[in-house]
């Protein structure tokens, strides 16, 4: 079957009611486009699970602040129209905000205390707009399962947590995180740092690698294991935060990690802001959020 690309809702149900015949699995990944290796690796896991996979790519006005620069965001449609068609993708759905926000737009998604802790104590109203356009998103494609990277733990928790209050009837599978062999988390705003500012960021990661490696060894201490990701972080313009949390309520574990949790952190280096985390589990087997990750 060859790609379709839809840009209208209208067209976009009338193409995934014909593909639902006969019990058909519809998987979907919502991306903001300027794909790169992790969208990929999302995009092959719908196709493991799903007969057929659905990409949208979007780039949602309302998760940025009145400080962000959304003309600015990187752009890359024919590279990402090429990558969905090589990995098989059916439907491409490329919508004007405009079918997405019809004029007049008021009603919002907000994701409550979730939504104000880690990155959205620095970007006020952020997750309010990612709530908004993945529940639009979901009531559009009604799809069986969903795919995202656990590099966006926060926007994953949220997800979750959305799908559970509102009922909606869709699987969340959250893919690992794809790293750049030297450890760099993948990301579309990687293209913006330069070549000083990219060999810095990779602090980032080593950072969290010393705490996981610390973990692993035995330390259970909240205060340690962030201490020895403290030790490996060079220079940055900014350390937004680096917080070791619960990964059902991101609140910040004060005691021993005795639970599901992950350290994660954000940094400014240069004019980019950076994300990572890694996930940390004593007890895999029961714990519920590591219980959903796939690997590929």
């Amino acid at each position: 079957m060859s790609m379709r690309i839809v840009r209208t809702i209208s067209e976009l149900r009338a193409v995934l009611k014909a593909l639902r015949e006969n019990g058909r699995r519809i998987g979907f990944v919502p991306t903001m486009g300027c794909l790169h290796e992790g969208h990929a690796a999302l995009i092959r896991q719908s196709a493991a699970r799903c007969d057929h996979t659905v990409v949208s790519i979007f780039v949602n006005p309302t998760q940025f602040g009145p400080t962000e620069d959304l003309s600015n965001y990187p752009r890359e449609l024919e590279r990402d129209q090429a990558l969905c068609l090589r990995l098989d993708v059916s439907v491409l759905f490329l919508p004007e905000p405009a079918e997405i926000y019809p004029t007049a737009f008021c009603t919002f998604v907000e994701p409550g205390q979730l939504g104000d802790q880690l990155c959205g104590a620095f970007r006020p109203g952020h997750f309010r707009g990612v709530a908004t356009v993945v529940t639009k998103l979901f009531n559009m494609v009604q799809p069986d399962l969903a795919f995202f990277g656990q590099r966006d733990l926060q926007q994953t928790v949220i997800i979750r947590r959305i799908v559970r209050d509102l009922n909606l009837p869709v699987d969340i599978v959250v893919v690992p995180t794809v790293r750049e062999p030297d450890g760099l988390a993948l990301g579309s705003r990687n293209v913006d740092l330069g070549p000083e500012e990219r060999a810095r960021a990779l602090c980032l990661s080593r950072a969290l690698f010393a705490a996981e490696a610390a973990f692993q060894a035995g330390e259970r201490r909240p205060d340690r294991l962030l201490d020895q990701a403290r030790q490996h972080l060079g220079t940055l313009d900014t350390l937004q935060y680096l917080e070791l949390v619960d990964t059902q309520s991101l609140e910040p574990l004060g005691r021993d990690v005795v639970r599901t949790s992950a350290m994660c952190l954000a940094a400014v280096i240069g004019k980019t802001r950076l994300i990572d985390n890694v996930l940390l589990a004593p007890d895999p087997d029961s714990a519920q959020f590591t219980s959903h990750l796939e690997t590929e």
